[in-house]
């Protein structure tokens, strides 16, 4: 017994050094991903407050006439491209997300699982830039054009159909992943009452995973509201506010990409307002996993 006592203590021993090793690696990735942050932070706001220098800041967040080339700034247009994009493909990720996460998790047998899971994130490996040549060749003229006729190649409904099919593996797995931490024992209660399949999927289980699911749709809200290239491709670069899916209008994203591979010059006053725009799409991000963080927190059921 005391041998053996002797060799437990001697592991241990040899395992601290391990432990703290593994603890200082740990904190040195916690931190770096700290530095990374401060560093964006840093590098956007020394240009943001040298463009505010130049132009108010009430005329940019307050005025709706995004006219660079004539000296005007005004952001919302700009936003209202962003917002309605980002609303329209929750739209059709939201509700699509959600039933592929109920049907994974309370309908799939393991097989048919393990083969539409692996789909789905093969799906969200697909570059965005396919996404927006998919808007121009298959969504505009076979899907948007045969409901109006009339419809833009370039057009806000063709972006926000695409950006949602692009986000909707994010809702799906982070929703049914939630769905499948609730205790079977909630479900096998309500089978015991005689619900049915369909009623304790819409009344248990979903409820009983509403804040994963809430989460996993302002995450993919984010990343709407951060999309790129699909969205410069399909929605075209007229900044607006189009109330008609069938226009088209422009975002900040996609402003910051035709500023940047274009002409405008270091220092300039265009060059300075991708800038500004950056700082902005970061605070709008930021609020949202703020709501995103407070909401879970409220509703976040503890088994």
């Amino acid at each position: 017994m005391q041998a053996t006592a002797t060799r437990t203590g001697l592991r241990s021993q040899r395992k601290r050094p391990v432990q703290r090793l593994v603890r200082v690696a740990l904190f040195l990735c916690a931190g770096l991903s700290v530095m990374v942050t401060g560093g964006i932070i840093y590098a956007l706001a020394a240009d943001t407050i040298s463009f505010f220098k130049d132009v108010e800041p009430a005329s940019f967040f307050l005025s709706a006439d995004w006219a660079p080339q004539s000296g005007d700034f005004g952001v919302l247009e700009l936003v209202f491209g962003t917002a309605i994009i980002s609303l329209g493909a929750m739209l059709v990720a939201g509700p699509l997300g959600v039933a592929t996460a109920i049907y994974l998790s309370e309908y799939a047998n393991p097989r048919v699982r393990k083969v539409i899971k692996p789909i789905l994130e093969v799906l969200a490996g697909v570059p965005t830039v396919v996404f927006g040549y998919f808007a121009l060749n298959f969504v505009t003229p076979s899907l948007l054009r045969a409901v109006y006729p009339g419809c833009g190649i370039f057009n806000w409904a063709s972006a926000a159909i695409v950006v949602g099919l692009f986000i909707l593996p994010t809702v799906a797995s982070l929703s049914e992943d939630a769905m499948r931490s609730v205790p079977t024992s909630l479900r096998h209660g309500a089978y015991g009452l005689g619900a049915s399949k369909l009623r304790v999927s819409a009344r248990v289980v979903a409820p009983a995973a509403l804040s994963g699911i809430v989460a996993a749709i302002i995450l993919g809200m984010s990343r709407a509201v951060g999309e790129t290239m699909a969205v410069a491709i399909a929605a075209g670069a007229t900044p607006q506010i189009a109330v008609n899916p069938c226009e088209s209008i422009q975002t900040m994203t996609a402003y910051i990409v035709q500023v940047a591979g274009g002409e405008a010059s270091t220092g300039s006053i265009q060059y300075g307002s991708i800038f500004a725009l950056g700082s902005t799409l970061f605070l709008i991000t930021l609020a949202l996993n703020y709501v995103s963080i407070r909401f879970v927190k409220r509703f976040r059921e503890a088994y």
